[in-house]
């Protein structure tokens, strides 16, 4: 009898998506869903880009370049310019269809079937689809509430290397937690990976969103010393709004990588004509736009721990120092179950609330199991509700499972 593949029934669902039948059910009976399940904000893009859009003329719309349209990869060095990566060049950027795709295409070049890559638990959920696409070992390092999501110390991190070992991922400002890492931690990984010849890639997705005065250190500022090791991993989707455009990056000074990619990128032949055109004018948004979208997800956060601090039971960690993420235990013991309630069973004026469990966002089997991830991409009256109907849909689960 013919069989899938073993990787096919490895790719594990998304506990970002996974629970979207019921939201899409509930949606059908006309309740209204406010979504903090996924981060897919609501703030508007830049306008320069949307005016691409409007007047467009290019007919018919053709194939871009492999490596990326000339236009966005100079729009892309400019942008890394500006930042003081001044070194960079266009032969150091790869164009990839979301950050998603650099990911995938990272792991694909680093680590054959069997291979190990060191992860910090909980991490964006999407690296088990990629590792297991790839055949990869995702080996899981885990982090806590308690110290917002630190990484721990050098000894506990260098026990986890194997022969197999090839490389360490990080997610700074961080999905799921928005853990900010510090220069002492970016320093102690950029040893790690440099004593030990691994591959380091970053993933720096959120890197403008850091939080009182929090800076971020990227793996850029350290590519020099470990050019053969490291790999920068971006997107745009959140940085100017624009998760449907599907578009992202990966960096590097390692040739051998940034050839082979490409080679990869020839067999899926472009990313978005469109897309790139309308991206490229990222040169032209005023650095007011990114620090007003910056205030706009501190307050956002702000507000949501204010609200979630009056709901007892609830665990907090410290407050997220980037991204638009945070991870919080609730009072109940099967979040996903609680989830499913919240789509399925509950209701407050017609309303409720879709989350990610964080179980998905762990390696470890048990790990997060009372634990949400929360997404504050919407407005500060659509959060206040959202936790109103939480906290009114925990007391009717308690009293259910009573």
């Amino acid at each position: 009898m013919t069989t899938v593949s073993e990787r096919l029934t490895a790719v594990p669902a998304s506990p970002i998506r996974k629970l979207v039948p019921y939201a899409v059910a509930a949606k059908k009976e006309g309740v209204h869903v406010y979504h903090l399940n996924i981060g897919d904000p609501d703030i508007k893009t830049p306008e320069v880009m949307i005016d691409v859009l409007k007047t467009w003329k290019r007919n018919p719309i053709s194939y871009s370049q492999s490596q990326g349209d000339p236009i966005f990869i100079t729009a892309l060095k400019t942008y890394y310019h500006r930042l003081g990566f001044s070194f960079l060049d266009e032969k150091h950027i790869q164009v990839t269809t979301g950050g998603s795709e650099a990911i995938s295409m990272a792991i694909f070049a680093v680590a054959n079937p069997g291979d190990e890559i060191i992860v910090f638990e909980p991490f964006y959920a999407n690296y088990n689809s990629f590792a297991a696409v790839n055949g990869v070992t995702l080996v899981p390092i885990l982090t806590t509430i308690e110290n917002g999501f630190h990484v721990p110390d050098r000894k506990i991190i260098e026990e986890k290397i194997t022969k197999n070992t090839k490389a360490i991922l990080i997610c700074t400002p961080n999905n799921p937690t928005g853990t900010v890492y510090s220069k002492n931690e970016m320093d102690m990984l950029v040893s790690i990976a440099k004593n030990h010849g691994l591959f380091l890639l970053s993933d720096e997705v959120y890197r403008e969103f850091c939080y009182e005065g929090r800076k971020h250190i990227s793996l850029l500022s350290y590519m020099k010393e470990i050019a053969d090791y490291a790999i920068v991993l971006d997107s745009l989707s959140k940085r100017y709004s624009l998760c449907g455009a599907r578009l992202g990056c990966m960096v590097s000074l390692n040739e051998e990588i940034m050839a082979g990619v490409l080679r990869i990128a020839q067999g899926r032949l472009s990313s978005g004509c469109i897309d790139q055109t309308m991206a490229s004018k990222l040169t032209d948004v005023p650095t007011s736009y990114t620090e007003g979208v910056r205030r706009e997800y501190q307050m956002r956060r702000d507000v949501l721990f204010d609200e979630l601090s009056k709901i007892e039971g609830v665990i907090l960690p410290p407050k997220p120092e980037g991204a638009f993420y945070a991870v919080v235990g609730l009072p109940v013991p099967d979040a996903e179950d609680f989830c499913t309630f919240l789509l399925t069973d509950f209701r407050d004026n017609n309303e409720t609330v879709m989350l990610a469990p964080a179980a998905g966002f762990y390696a470890s089997k048990g790990r997060g199991k009372n634990e949400v991830r929360i997404a504050y991409v919407l407005d500060i009256s659509a959060i206040k509700r959202s936790i109103e109907i939480i906290k009114k849909a925990l007391f009717q689960y308690k009293k259910r499972n009573i």
